[in-house]
């Protein structure tokens, strides 16, 4: 599903959600919209987020507001899993400064991402 002006998209599959990043800043144009579509795939009960950053090569503080937000909502909804995956150079570097690096699930893949929600859910499964 895409948003109205092209900047992300949400992929609806078994169990998770990914969001591909479209653009190549993840900022004040695009937070509000995707913190909003946070909440809404929050409030429809998915709790396995996969943010894709393989396009977007600049972030704001307004941009990691909203994956801050990402976390937290998969985390307060039934234990979900946030991950970001493809994670381009300024924007690890800015995660790795603001040391968010320790807090945040960060992947290299898609498919790593995928993998670590099959894994945190069968490891959250066997502990209840």
């Amino acid at each position: 599903m895409n948003n109205s002006r092209g900047q992300y998209d949400v992929e609806k599959k078994d169990g998770y959600s990914i969001i591909n990043i479209l653009v190549e800043k993840l900022d004040t144009n695009i937070a509000p919209a995707l913190k909003s579509e946070l909440v809404l795939i929050a409030g429809n009960g998915e709790n396995n987020v996969i943010m894709n950053l393989k396009k977007c090569k600049y972030c704001d503080s307004s941009g990691l507001s909203a994956i801050l937000i990402a976390n937290r909502l998969c985390k307060n909804s039934n234990h979900g899993t946030f991950v970001l995956a493809n994670l381009q150079p300024a924007v690890d570097r800015l995660i790795t400064i603001s040391q968010l690096n320790s807090v945040l699930n960060i992947t290299d893949t898609v498919d790593q991402a995928v993998e670590f929600i099959k894994e945190e859910k069968t490891a959250k499964q066997n502990a209840y």
